[in-house]
């Protein structure tokens, strides 16, 4: 990279001086675009609205919207500007809105009118400004708080530039400060893990701009870098995302396991299975099948895919393999909210069945309390990508750091002779065996989602048997009929067929004692990952649909 950046501020106006009359980012369908020029003259208005209602540096602004190309705009002109965003998921609950503007002291607001009705009107009376993201428009700017005494500042590379709250799978939401040092550092990771070129490359952004993935490598690097990124107006449904990619044809796409996995899963593996040409061509010619399922998944994605990013959580193997076969050129990254996020990745070129790459640029990572006889051990990280601390929370903070200053992801891991890792699951999912054994649920899990018509799982410990949750996909089960003798023994069958299943891959101390049908989804995370700590209680029925 030829810029090495320091602060967002540096970032926006080297981006803004070198990309000046490139287009920053647009709606796929247009109407909302920016140049880089027109971006950063836009970001400096933004901040002196900010000033003139009294917003001064260090103060935080939260961000609260559907992704949009306003976004980055607000985002931009609040951290180039030395003040702190707050960037918030659309789909918190209107309790956890709340609950992080009042714990952030958060003093202003970008918000969608989608999201609006999220904020109580006590709270909105507390604020010194409310800002309608779409329009610019104010929705409450009241004229006692119209002070004109704000200041900004130009950031300092330690400084905070955002606090983003996240509660993972396994708790109460801890604020996160991220510093420019932290997201500067993110840009350079990218670079050095997959270039873009700015007249060559096009984003198209499927995930939520809130969560530091898509907010690092979706919108901080190709702003650096000059490459345009492109955002779905309505929620992007297959068909609306198979579509948006037709019309861009983009080359860079970020996304989730989940999403990839439903594709493969729901869509080209019944495909194969259910023509006796593609079966013969499987059986006898793999690689002819794989060439031309290959050729025709690229084309779903617009042909021009360099980089398709997988991140947030573990790909299945299977999937995965299948990826590898087609030659479609994915890529595998690791990290955390914590570290902005990356701590390990591998370009399309780089990766590896199974692993999540080896340490990314810059950063080390180590292996903790290694099992001698598994080389299983927690994985710790130490670098410039590594958060300043929790907001308000001196003993959270203290608990995650070693005393030599590494950073506990919390995370088992291994890591091959290659220096490549591979992510286990959470020490705080581990369940300890009748025996002894560290069991690591999501093992079980990658065996129970290989079943047809699974769509998710997730495997608990309950009075020291391990239970399996799990959810089919739409239209294997018809809930219509629940209660009726064929629901009860199709359920019945649907039940002992995964145990059967699961039981027949696994050892004898992975074998799971019940399986439970899921009616509803399972709550998770931005980045899909399910919430665990909600299903480990077994008094919580307010999921379970079912018992034996």
């Amino acid at each position: 990279m030829r810029h090495r950046f320091s602060t967002l501020a540096d970032v926006l106006d080297y981006s803004a001086s070198v990309n000046n009359s490139r287009m920053v980012s647009n709606y796929v369908d247009g109407g909302c675009g920016y140049t880089f020029g027109q971006f950063r003259d836009k970001c400096l208005q933004l901040s002196g609205v900010l000033s003139t209602f009294g917003i001064n540096a260090d103060d935080k602004v939260a961000i609260l919207s559907e992704n949009m190309p306003n976004w980055a705009l607000a985002f931009f002109s609040i951290t180039a500007s030395g003040r702190i965003a707050v960037p918030m998921l659309p789909e918190l609950s209107p309790n956890e809105v709340e609950n992080i503007l009042t714990h952030s002291d958060t003093k202003a607001i970008f918000v969608s009118h989608r999201q609006l009705p999220k904020i109580s009107q006590e709270t909105l009376a507390k604020l010194h400004l409310v800002i309608d993201i779409s329009t610019l428009d104010f929705i409450k700017a009241e004229d006692d708080r119209y002070t004109c005494d704000g200041r900004g500042k130009v950031p300092e590379p330690m400084d905070i530039a955002a606090i983003i709250y996240t509660s993972g799978t396994t708790g109460n939401a801890k604020g996160v400060m991220l510093s420019h040092r932290n997201f500067c550092h993110n840009i350079l990771t990218a670079w050095h893990a997959h270039k873009v070129h700015r007249r060559k490359d096009v984003f198209l952004s499927i995930l939520p701009l809130a969560h530091t993935y898509e907010m690092s490598i979706g919108m901080l690097y190709p702003f650096s870098t000059g490459c345009p990124v492109y955002y779905i107006q309505k929620p992007p449904t297959p068909t609306i995302l198979a579509d948006a990619i037709l019309r861009i044809r983009p080359t860079t796409i970020l996304s989730v396991p989940l999403i990839i996995e439903k594709i493969i899963r729901g869509k080209i593996f019944p495909t194969i299975a259910s023509s006796k040409y593609l079966r013969y061509l499987k059986k006898h010619f793999p690689r002819v099948l794989y060439f031309l399922v290959g050729k025709k998944v690229k084309q779903q994605f617009g042909g021009r895919v360099r980089f398709f990013g997988v991140g947030g959580s573990k790909l299945d193997k299977e999937v995965e393999q299948f990826l590898r076969n087609i030659k479609f050129p994915y890529a595998i990254g690791y990290g955390l909210t914590e570290t902005a996020p990356l701590i390990c990745d591998a370009g399309p070129k780089r990766t590896h069945l199974g692993t999540t790459g080896t340490a990314s640029y810059e950063v080390n990572v180590r292996l903790a309390d290694v099992n001698p006889e598994t080389g299983q051990g927690e994985l710790q990280v130490k670098g410039p990508n590594v958060m300043l601390g929790y907001y308000k929370d001196y003993q959270r903070t203290k608990a995650v750091f070693t005393e030599d200053g590494w950073m506990r992801t919390g995370d088992i891991a291994t890591v091959d002779k290659k220096g490549r890792y591979s992510i286990l699951g959470r020490s705080g999912s581990v369940i300890i065996g009748a025996s002894g054994e560290n069991i690591y649920p999501e093992e079980i899990e990658s065996v129970i989602n290989n079943i047809s018509d699974v769509n998710e799982s997730l495997v608990i410990s309950r009075s020291g048997q391990l239970v399996a949750l799990v959810q089919f996909n739409d239209g294997a089960i018809d809930w219509n009929l629940e209660g009726q003798e064929k629901f009860l023994e199709n359920l019945e069958k649907r039940k002992k067929e995964v145990m059967e299943f699961v039981n027949s891959k696994v050892s004898q101390f992975l074998k799971i004692k019940d399986v439970e049908v899921m009616k509803e989804p399972f709550s998770k995370t931005a980045t899909h990952k399910i919430r665990r700590f909600l299903y480990q209680d077994k008094q919580n029925k307010n999921n379970k649909t079912d018992k034996k």
